[in-house]
């Protein structure tokens, strides 16, 4: 048996991994799927009966980021996480889709043999499955919430946020006096190129310097490059896209009978320290 970075979504106790379940102090057991993840989602807190990204999106994500396409991103993120949490920590990937991120720094901080302990959760829980499938350096994955985070307060050093929503009060209370939130946002021109191929009049991401009630904005770390997408991998690097589903039908088909797409892409990611 060993303690879980998880705590019982219901009455906030510690839980124990064991072979088959997550179980706390207070008699409430959480069943392990095959893959080894623990669904801590309660029922009254799902908006949806099925929350989050569906099977068929999160396969499309992760077929199109297994391609490399976004690897400068996860590159990019390595090292800034390395540089963030020089003696490894207690690390949460909030809304962390199928794990590719969180494999990524994970990795890098195995590589450099530095200890870090990483939770992963997302509330799609095809998306926690895919990630939990893969596994790897000990990360525990669970279908959970960013609103509603079950673990325990101040217990993580990092809070790894990829274009999820920003759950201010939540990231504030789990993170440590002095831990770091790195919020992934889109640079102006990210996917310029695929913007063009399907409006009249494409437009620039919006970008500015949020403020957050705990928070400390400390740095803004810029990664850029560009991508040629070929085939099939239009429609998944599109079905990413929050145009994905709001481009009517007729562009949507023009991008898809494109032999190839060259476009510019481009992340921020926005360091905050918690005061």
């Amino acid at each position: 048996m060993s303690e879980s970075l998880f705590r019982c979504p219901i009455c906030r106790l510690s839980l124990e991994k064991r072979e088959t379940a997550l179980i706390c102090g207070g008699g409430h057991s959480f069943d392990l799927a095959k893959e080894g993840y623990a669904h801590l989602l309660p029922s009254d807190k799902m908006r949806a009966k099925i929350p989050g990204d569906s099977k068929e999106m999160v396969a499309a994500r992760r077929a199109f980021l297994d391609s490399g396409g976004y690897a400068i991103f996860a590159e990019a993120l390595q090292k800034i996480m390395l540089t963030l949490l020089p003696n490894g920590g207690v690390m949460l990937d909030a809304g962390c889709g199928e794990g590719y991120y969180t494999r990524a720094v994970a990795n890098a901080f195995s590589q450099n043999k530095k200890p870090l302990k990483t939770a992963a959760f997302d509330i799609s829980k095809f998306a926690v499955k895919s990630a939990a499938k893969r596994g790897g350096n000990g990360i525990e994955y669970a279908v959970a919430g960013s609103f509603d985070i079950p673990v325990a307060d101040g217990c993580a050093d990092a809070v790894l946020n990829i274009f999820s929503p920003m759950a201010q009060a939540e990231f504030a209370r789990v993170l440590k006096k002095g831990g770091v939130l790195v919020f992934a946002v889109p640079s102006p021109r990210h996917l310029f190129g695929l913007k063009q191929k399907l409006y009249e009049k494409p437009y620039l991401n919006e970008t500015r310097e949020a403020q957050y009630d705990g928070f400390i904005l400390e740095d803004r770390i810029p990664a850029r490059g560009e991508i040629t997408v070929q085939n099939a991998q239009i429609k998944k690097l599109f079905s990413m896209t929050p145009y994905y589903w709001k481009t009517p039908q007729p562009a949507a088909e023009a991008l898809y009978s494109l032999d190839s797409l060259t476009t510019e892409i481009g992340f921020d990611f926005v360091v905050y320290r918690r005061g």
